[in-house]
């Protein structure tokens, strides 16, 4: 009943609406609408009442992570049209990946705070209440397991293509980190749930830096965020554009097998190719040139010897020469 009437105001944002009219809509009493509208303002929405007027969101909520903020004028046909939201979790990624079996395609799970946030290699993610975007989607691809990485490619297109419409100057470190100025600023965590010609799901975290100013000692060098880049943008936009931009690379990929679109994004906003990089396996490290990311989504490397490789998602870790890239 709750997310009725924030639709409801949200959609009638410019204008007052009515107790009575609530009521009448809503077929509760005004009494129940002004309990529910008490309850709203103390999670942060900022509504005003005015007597013989009634109900008014005085603004937008941009920094809400719920359903109704996320989801109001989402132009999606799958994607986020199911978003569970917590003000505390211990893994977004865990969690969705305990509920996948039975959850919709396209739902989304999305945190304040995680207490025990991870990124790749078993690491932890710092994710503190409300500094940042902590989330993952469930999906259920009709695909073989063996295309299933190259939707790692498909988020991190995805977010830097949002970010960058929404005017910040980003760049993909081959495959699963954003970066700005030489810093992560966002990860991807990608686990699957397969049988050999099926899969069942596969859960996509996504973790993103948004106002943290504070890193620790270990991380201080490598890590930043948008609001320590002078990026102040809402959070719900971050979100709501994360999910339109994936939604329709991930379906020419599923639907049509196309690959161009999400390939073009990664080549233009690389932060590696034309680069000196260390590749890394196990205890070994290799100086390579990053030539390109190929048709497949495999990164394309010149070594010593002028031998040309190809390296796919999850063989190897990259270090930059200078700083983080």
């Amino acid at each position: 009943m709750r997310d009725k009437i924030i639709e409801t105001i949200l959609n009638n944002q410019d204008e007052f609406i009515s107790g009575e009219e609530l009521s009448k809509q809503l077929g509760i009493s005004r009494a129940a609408v002004w309990k529910h509208i008490k309850v709203l303002k103390e999670q942060g929405y900022n509504i005003e009442s005015v007597n013989k007027k009634g109900y008014r969101l005085v603004k937008k909520p941009d920094d809400l992570l719920t359903y109704n903020n996320i989801c109001h004028e989402l132009d999606t046909n799958f994607m986020g049209r199911r978003i569970e939201h917590f003000d505390t979790i211990n893994s977004t990624n865990d969690y969705a990946k305990s509920i996948a079996s039975e959850s919709l395609d396209g739902t989304i799970i999305i945190s304040e705070e995680q207490t025990k946030g991870k990124g790749r290699l078993g690491r932890q993610w710092h994710s503190k209440s409300s500094e940042g975007i902590w989330m993952s989607a469930i999906l259920k691809p009709n695909i073989s397991p063996y295309k299933a990485p190259f939707i790692t490619l498909i988020a991190g297109a995805s977010i830097v293509s949002a970010l960058n419409k929404l005017g910040v100057s980003s760049q993909i470190k081959w495959p699963n980190d954003i970066i700005i100025n030489n810093k992560k600023v966002a990860g991807i965590l990608t686990e699957l749930s397969a049988e050999i010609e099926r899969i069942n799901y596969i859960v996509l975290g996504i973790g993103i830096n948004v106002k943290t100013m504070e890193f620790s000692q270990e991380i201080s060098e490598i890590a930043t965020s948008l609001y320590k880049e002078n990026y102040r943008i809402s959070r719900v936009d971050i979100v709501r554009s994360i999910i339109v931009e994936f939604e329709r690379l991930y379906l020419e990929y599923i639907n049509k097998g196309l690959k161009e679109s999400t390939l073009e994004i990664c080549r233009e906003y690389s932060a590696i190719i034309g680069k000196e990089i260390y590749i890394l396996q196990g205890d070994s490290k290799e100086l390579v040139r990053c030539i390109d990311i190929n048709d497949q989504g495999n990164l394309v490397i010149k070594d010593n010897s002028d031998k040309t490789r190809e390296i796919m998602s999850g063989e190897v870790s990259i270090r930059g020469v200078k700083g983080y890239v």
